[in-house]
């Protein structure tokens, strides 16, 4: 899928259920690490952080992104999201993703980093992006 390799994404997957480990969740106790596999190689993770303000926590794949982009980057060309369930991202994680990467695979893994690959566009098949701003 998108020229992938098997090693980029088992080295994506690695790296969100390494970051999962640095979670902060102690309401909800479900911990997610995000990694983006840039188009350089690199990759960049985030971590789901709560607040005893649920209103004010952050998911995993959001702060990953607004990493990515505080670093001055606006792409990415994969996703690994792990969890304990290889549980989907939400809606609001979905449409930020789909800002800054297009239809990109997404790897939804457990903890053991077994679970499915799907891709972007599936998991938001009629989204809104820049292209629709005219």
């Amino acid at each position: 899928m998108n020229g992938i390799t098997n090693e980029q994404r088992e080295a994506l997957i690695v790296a969100a259920c390494e970051a999962r480990q640095r979670a902060y969740v102690p309401y909800s106790h479900y911990a997610v690490g995000a990694a983006l596999l840039l188009a350089d190689g690199r990759i960049i993770t985030g971590v789901n952080v709560e607040n005893s303000s649920y209103g004010l926590t952050i998911c995993a794949e959001r702060t990953a992104v607004f990493k990515m982009v505080s670093e001055g980057i606006q792409r990415f060309t994969a996703v690994a999201i792990c969890t304990e369930n290889a549980g989907s991202p939400c809606g609001a994680c979905r449409q930020v993703m789909t800002e800054f990467a297009g239809d990109v695979p997404v790897y939804l893994v457990d903890g053991e980093g077994n679970g499915r690959e799907t891709t972007l566009y599936t998991l938001l098949p009629d989204h809104f992006g820049p292209e629709h701003l005219v």
